[in-house]
């Protein structure tokens, strides 16, 4: 058990801030994240090129430690160090809030288990952002980051989620965006998605309609630029509620055709019919 009083109280430490910065827009910086930024003693940053950009047009002087997926291991304890002298850090992202699809966490949870006060300030989120504008239902809703790379871990992911009802937030690259949305359509279904593109830029783009219409709207306009995918929830008529009516071992073939391995896919059905594992195993290769 641990309380921390971020504002309160004698601290023996320095404190991580964790510092959201525009995603697009240099306008999206609040006043306390300049504020911040210039009054921490470091500024941990996953490419300081890049944040240096920032910086300079804010007019902020404080140095930076390169702190990214690479570095990460070698540089957490030597932060903490800094911390526990009593050295404030701002920790920030290329885009965005930190410890999202970055090491923060790590970091994060190195200074809680070190009792470091861990301040987060709000602002830019292209996940949240996206999702209010969208159109599909808000709440509840779950967000997954990047996807799998390879077609057939994305099936199997998607299969994993199919029958959530939550709306989905995903990451993608803009040269992956039409087969994943295919990979998506096999499992999912034709519900209605979003693809948002160049959020808070001048060529912002939201394509709104069902995933089989978005597919042949991009086959004519190829994708450019930074893109998030929102998926509507289940509607639970995909689900499986009626057993007597359908065989669990189509439902393997099924999904074995659309790119999951024999034992994969058994799992997932076993899941969604709440059958025996085995009892489907032996039935789908012919066990007596």
């Amino acid at each position: 058990m641990q309380v921390q009083r971020s504002f309160k109280g004698v601290k023996d430490t320095g404190t991580l801030y964790l510092v959201a910065t525009p995603i697009g827009n240099l306008q999206d910086m609040t006043f306390r994240a300049v504020e911040t930024l210039k009054l921490v003693d470091f500024i941990c940053a996953e490419d300081t090129r890049n944040t240096g950009l920032l910086l300079k047009h804010f007019g902020i002087e404080t140095r930076q430690i390169s702190f990214h997926e690479h570095n990460a291991y070698e540089k957490i304890p030597g932060l903490l160090s800094l911390l526990k002298e009593g050295k404030s850090l701002a920790q920030v992202s290329d885009a965005g809030l930190p410890s999202i699809s970055d090491p923060g966490h790590d970091l994060v949870k190195a200074a809680i288990a070190e009792a470091i006060p861990v301040v987060a300030l709000p602002g830019a989120s292209a996940g949240i952002t996206g999702l209010i504008a969208s159109g599909i239902a808000p709440q509840p809703h779950v967000f997954y980051g990047f996807l799998p790379r390879k077609s057939g871990q994305q099936k199997e992911f998607f299969t994993s989620k199919r029958s959530y009802p939550e709306t989905q937030i995903f990451y993608e690259s803009p040269y992956r965006v039409a087969d994943t949305l295919q990979n998506m359509l096999a499992v999912y279904g034709d519900r209605q998605v979003v693809v948002v593109r160049e959020l808070t830029k001048l060529y912002e783009e939201y394509q709104r309609g069902s995933i089989s219409e978005v597919c042949d709207y991009i086959a004519e306009h190829p994708l450019k630029g930074e893109c998030l995918l929102i998926v509507a929830g289940s509607t639970g008529e995909e689900s499986i509620t009626d057993l007597s009516e359908v065989n669990p071992t189509d439902r393997v073939r099924q999904l074995v055709k659309e790119g999951l391995k024999p034992n994969q896919a058994i799992k997932q059905v076993a899941k969604e019919y709440g059958l025996n594992r085995q009892e489907i195993y032996q039935a789908y290769h012919g066990v007596e």
